[in-house]
């Protein structure tokens, strides 16, 4: 059985989600309307997440991957524990949407720094997926400062 998976951080790399679900295959890109891509995890070791904000937008792949490829992915999130799943309207550049499943991390994550390795991994998906760096940049530049505030 095959269904819609969305995904907005490392897993837009098509060379990593080909080593990791094999029969996954990329489809298009797209939008999640009214959310926000920041990073949370630990002090050490962070990672992307999507939180619901109003005005605010997050580019995505749309894969289509088989009941195997979603066993794979949930071992790699770390679901249930770390990420949970949900399933949420992705928008489509004609403006149509569509319902596909997404990770997100549960809420009681602290923000963090991701690595430069992984962010490096996200920009090789957002160039597979030809979407809009000035996104991933601002969620950087978001956390950065989300950060800050923390330490005060």
């Amino acid at each position: 059985m095959r269904k819609l998976y969305v995904a907005y951080g490392s897993n837009l790399d098509k060379e990593q989600m080909k080593y990791r679900c094999p029969e996954a295959h990329p489809l298009q890109s797209g939008y999640l309307k009214n959310w926000q891509l920041i990073y949370r995890g630990s002090r050490t070791r962070a990672y992307a997440s999507i939180r619901y904000k109003k005005g605010y937008q997050v580019p995505v792949g749309i894969w289509e991957i088989t009941t195997s490829n979603e066993k794979s992915l949930d071992f790699y999130e770390g679901y249930p524990v770390f990420y949970q799943k949900k399933n949420i309207y992705v928008y489509l550049e004609d403006g149509s949407r569509l319902k596909a499943m997404v990770y997100i991390m549960r809420s009681n994550s602290v923000p963090g720094i991701p690595s430069t390795r992984y962010i490096s991994t996200i920009c090789r998906g957002y160039a597979d997926f030809q979407l809009n760096e000035d996104y991933l940049i601002a969620s950087l530049m978001f956390n950065q400062s989300e950060m800050g505030k923390e330490r005060i």
